[in-house]
């Protein structure tokens, strides 16, 4: 497949783990009949895994970002999103300005064009704090 599809599938994952699901990569194929292989399956592994493990860290950056909102207010799917995002720009060392794009894709296709702004605004705020303590 390809690493965006291999992305939503994380998300996805991500997201069943807040309804405390354990989001293993076998729920894919019974979801959306998707079974990565390679370096697609080896990516899914390390994302699901790592949120999973550094979800409080995560969360604590996310929590530090937002503007008059909390994490339980926040819709599930955007926290899967920005859960995604954070773990890729901060442990995985993608690029801040294709995570944050590739969320906003996200966060268009799974929650809804009004989300994207909010999606934007606290991952930028993330990577801009992360600029700033190097």
């Amino acid at each position: 497949m390809s690493r965006p599809m291999a992305r939503e599938a994380a998300m996805q994952l991500i997201f069943e783990q807040l309804f405390g699901g354990e989001g293993e990569p076998e729920t894919l194929v019974d979801l959306i009949e998707y079974a990565p292989e390679g370096p697609d399956k080896a990516y899914l592994e390390d994302v699901v895994t790592g949120v999973r493990e550094h979800a409080e860290e995560i969360d604590r950056q996310i929590s530090e970002c937002l503007r008059g909102w909390t994490l339980e207010r926040i819709s599930k799917v955007d926290h899967a999103v920005l859960r995604l995002a954070v773990y890729e720009m901060t442990h995985m060392g993608l690029p801040a300005g294709i995570a944050i794009n590739e969320a906003v894709e996200l966060t268009r296709k799974y929650s809804g064009e009004s989300s994207c702004p909010f999606v934007n605004g606290v991952l930028g705020t993330i990577h801009r704090k992360q600029e700033a303590a190097q």
